[in-house]
C-alpha cells in the first residue's frame, strides 16, 4: 500500500489531537487543571498543524477527488459536507474555548468545554473515516480543485 505522505501526516496530526482533547476532558474531570492546560494546548497545537498541512496542500495541489465506485460517491460526498461542517463548527468552538480558558472566564469556558470536546473528537473520527475511504479502502481520484473534489464539478 503506497500511502500520500501529507494527507497520511495530517490526518496523524489531527488523530493526535482527537487522543489529546479526550485526554484533557479526563484530567479537567480529575482537577488537574494545569496538566489539562497543557494537554488541551498541544491539542490545539496538533490541530493547528494539520491545519497549516492541509491549507498549503490545498493551496499547491488541490484535493484529492473520490476515487471509489459511482454508486457510492453521492453518500462519500454528503459524508464529507457534513465532516467540513463539523470540523469548521470545531474549530471556532475551540478557538471560543481556548479564549476563554486563557481569559480566565471559567463560567463560558466550562459550557463550551464539553460540547467544543464532542464535536472536536467526531470531528476528527469523520476527518478519519474521509482519509480511509479517499486513500486507504479505495484509490484516491484525480488532484484537482476543491469544489471539483468535492462536488464533482
Amino acid at each position: 500500500m503506497n500511502l500520500p505522505i501529507l494527507p497520511t501526516l495530517s490526518t496523524l496530526l489531527i488523530i493526535i489531537s482527537g487522543v489529546l482533547v479526550v485526554i484533557g476532558w479526563i484530567l479537567i474531570r480529575h482537577e488537574r487543571k494545569e496538566a489539562h492546560k497543557k494537554v488541551m494546548i498541544a491539542a490545539s497545537i496538533s490541530a493547528l498543524l494539520f491545519l497549516v498541512i492541509y491549507l498549503s496542500r490545498t493551496a499547491i495541489l488541490g484535493n484529492t477527488s473520490f476515487g471509489g465506485p459511482d454508486n457510492i460517491k453521492i453518500y462519500y460526498t454528503i459524508f464529507l459536507i457534513f465532516h467540513i461542517c463539523l470540523a469548521t463548527f470545531g474549530a471556532f468552538l475551540g478557538v471560543l474555548s481556548l479564549v476563554s480558558g486563557f481569559k480566565d472566564n471559567l463560567p463560558r469556558h466550562r459550557r463550551l468545554g464539553p460540547v467544543t470536546s464532542t464535536v472536536w473528537v467526531f470531528a476528527a473520527l469523520t476527518g478519519v473515516v474521509v482519509y480511509l475511504l479517499l486513500y486507504v479502502f479505495y484509490t484516491g481520484g484525480e488532484t484537482t480543485s476543491m469544489l471539483k473534489a468535492i462536488l464533482g464539478f
